[in-house]
């Protein structure tokens, strides 16, 4: 049974699309697709149908990345039974993602637990912040490869 993974931001188009993409290709190169289900959503659902920023698909395809098939959504009931493990980007997420989870026994954490801090949000930014968002990620995607397999 695959290990089934949900990376979650605030509206699905900067961190969680690049954690869902860097992920992705980690598992790839390992040899290892069979063993994960792998997606994204946001808490909000203001970019609903939409393509990652052009921010995000543009520093994911400089690492080597394509990213630009995903399109956001909004967390869904079902994903708290369907995803063995729920990653947020950062503790608002986090609290929004357990109120939401009720008693369900999906594993709610914050995506960099090791120390635990948040990935910035870097909508509001320039260039710089999607780049350390990618880095951050790209860390943290390894980390949580490790601790999975």
């Amino acid at each position: 049974m695959p290990h089934s993974v949900l990376f979650v931001c605030l509206g699905n188009i900067c961190r969680s699309p690049i954690a869902e993409g860097v992920f992705r290709a980690l598992v790839e190169e390992a040899g290892l697709a069979k063993r994960f289900t792998i997606d994204s959503a946001g808490t909000g659902a203001w970019h609903e149908g939409d393509p990652p920023d052009p921010r995000s698909i543009e520093i994911a395809a400089k690492h080597g990345i394509d990213i630009s098939a995903q399109r956001a959504r909004q967390v869904r009931h079902e994903d708290f039974q369907n995803f063995e493990t729920i990653l947020a980007m950062d503790n608002e997420n986090l609290s929004v993602l357990r109120r939401k989870a009720g008693t369900k026994p999906t594993r709610i954490q914050l995506f960099l637990n090791t120390p635990p801090m948040s990935v910035p949000d870097p909508y509001y930014g320039g260039p710089d912040g999607f780049e350390n968002v990618y880095q951050l990620v790209r860390s943290g995607s390894e980390d949580f490869l490790k601790s999975v397999i």
